[in-house]
């Protein structure tokens, strides 16, 4: 993770000719000890921190798009003029310097403020008169609203009610490198626990909302209480889906969604242990991943032929299990569980398989219930508008439960992924303020399982065909799921700029 922080290229400080940085051009250089990107947009100059501040992504490797420049790991995207992070899933400025001319030459100069300090020491009065947002819902899109408030000044309270018991975490490392045991959980909170306080973010875990009043602009609480709004949010996520087979309530049968799931399975399977996935999903394929870094011994079932092939492909599905099976994995497809006992699984063709645990990987439901019940409109997801309004004046919706109305695809998506929830929780937040900012923003997931990354931008329910390019045995692919002669979807393997370019051609309405 450090490495891409590492001083490397010229000494930015000393100086580079001019004329060795050509219009639209990025050069990475240190300045003292510190990595640096210098940019040039026409006449104008930058100077940011190299790396990513999300996973240490190297920006110099990625997409210079008008006066900013997007990670080629993850797809953040930071301002070249102040460092600010424009875009999830980085959330934090990655430093900025002053560059200076003369005599034909660039220089790197003095580091600009620090980026770290409180998000809301300067409220705008055009915001208007101080009022109370509140966001239910901790996850990716409630964090990322409540945070973009601050960050674009709003003054007025802001409150976030989340049913989990932990502060906002990253929620993508708890079944790939937390799982793993190669990230400490000190990375796993988004920001540390003074942030809320310091930045006046009234936090209340483990607390769950029963009501929304839409009329009365007021919500109420598990134990109660009411507390009142101007504007809502509501981004409540979605929950596993559990397995229904004979045994599925023993204690060893196991979901991993939040933070607290994912330590009771760390705490439950040691070295030498057997774990039994039920389902290739992502989440599970990434949890077999995750576990045979553990020295776990793992077993999938699963009813498909191949994993992932409905969202991947059959080449992409077809690598994976090989990836998997040269790491020791064992599939059972083509099989459903049947049963559970305290020691073994059964599948539907009578085989057992021991098991210290079982994983449940069959997918997720978005928690619709609140929204349903408050009146707002529902069709498989709480349907919004470009600005992420409800069907309720002052009520917006974020994340797994949005549906969407897609500019590219000119359909209504609703999409269960991480940078997606985080990403229309600051549009929504920006719109809660009363910018009227359309969300355009073209769907990106990743998955890592181990020592490979497949990224994909845009979204493929259904494809006529799929163009390969590139070799994926040689871990060096893009393929572009295409219908009516129109690329819906690509999923790239170690082409992160290309992964970077199909996501703004489907951003500017053209197919990649």
């Amino acid at each position: 993770m450090g490495e891409a922080n590492q001083p490397s290229g010229p000494d930015l400080k000393a100086g580079i000719p001019e004329a060795d940085l050509a219009d639209g051009a990025m050069l990475v250089g240190h300045a003292d000890e510190n990595a640096v990107l210098l940019a040039r947009r026409g006449a104008e100059l930058f100077a940011i921190g190299a790396t990513c501040t999300h996973y240490g992504g190297p920006l110099g490797e990625g997409l210079m798009v008008a006066d900013t420049v997007r990670c080629p790991w993850h797809h953040a995207c930071f301002s070249l003029r102040t460092g600010e992070a424009v875009a999830a899933p980085a959330l934090t400025a990655t430093p900025c310097w002053r560059v200076e001319r003369r005599d034909g030459r660039v220089f790197v100069r003095e580091k600009g403020e620090a980026s770290e300090r409180r998000l809301w020491t300067k409220p705008r009065p055009s915001l208007g008169p101080p009022g109370r947002m509140v966001i239910i819902g901790g996850g990716a899109a409630g964090y990322a609203a409540a945070e973009m408030l601050r960050r674009e000044g709003y003054g007025g309270e802001v409150a976030i009610i989340s049913a989990d018991d932990a502060p906002p975490y990253d929620r993508p490392n708890l079944s790939k490198d937390y799982l793993a045991g190669t990230a400490p959980e000190e990375w796993i909170p988004l920001r540390p626990a003074a942030f809320y306080a310091e930045n006046g973010i009234e936090l209340s875990l483990g607390t769950t909302v029963t009501a929304i009043d839409v009329a009365g602009h007021r919500v109420t609480l598990g134990d109660g209480r009411r507390v009142d709004f101007t504007k809502l949010l509501i981004a409540t996520g979605a929950e596993p889906i559990r397995l229904q087979a004979p045994g599925a309530e023993l204690p060893q049968v196991r979901t991993l969604r939040s933070l607290a799931d994912c330590r009771a399975i760390i705490a439950r399977l040691k070295a030498g242990g057997r774990a039994v996935i039920v389902g290739a999903s992502f989440i599970g394929l990434e949890a077999a991943a995750a576990l045979r870094q553990r020295a776990v011994e793992v077993h999938v079932v699963a009813p498909e032929a191949r994993p992932m092939e409905r969202a991947l492909g059959p080449a992409l599905g077809d690598f994976l299990r090989s990836l998997h099976e040269a790491n020791g994995v064992v599939f059972h497809l083509g099989h459903t569980l049947a049963a559970i006992d305290e020691q073994r699984v059964q599948l539907d063709d009578g085989s057992r398989i021991d098991a210290d645990l079982v994983l449940a990987g069959i997918g997720v439901r978005p928690r619709l219930d609140l929204a349903e019940k408050a009146g707002l409109a529902i069709d498989r997801g709480v349907l919004v508008n470009e600005y992420l309004e409800t069907s309720a004046a002052d009520v917006f919706a974020a994340g797994d439960i949005a549906r969407w109305p897609d500019p590219y695809s000119g359909e209504r998506l609703r999409i269960e992924h991480w940078v997606v929830a985080e990403r229309q929780g600051q549009t929504a937040a920006r719109n809660m303020l009363g910018r009227r900012e359309r969300y355009a923003a073209a769907p990106f997931f990743w998955t890592q399982q181990y020592d490979v990354s497949v990224d994909y931008v845009g979204h493929a329910a259904a494809w006529d065909h799929v163009e390969q390019h590139g070799d994926i045995s040689a871990r060096d692919v893009a393929l572009r799921f295409r219908k009516a002669r129109r690329t819906l979807a690509v999923a790239t393997i170690f082409r992160g700029r290309e992964s970077l370019e199909a996501e703004l051609a489907m951003e500017r309405g053209r197919s990649p």
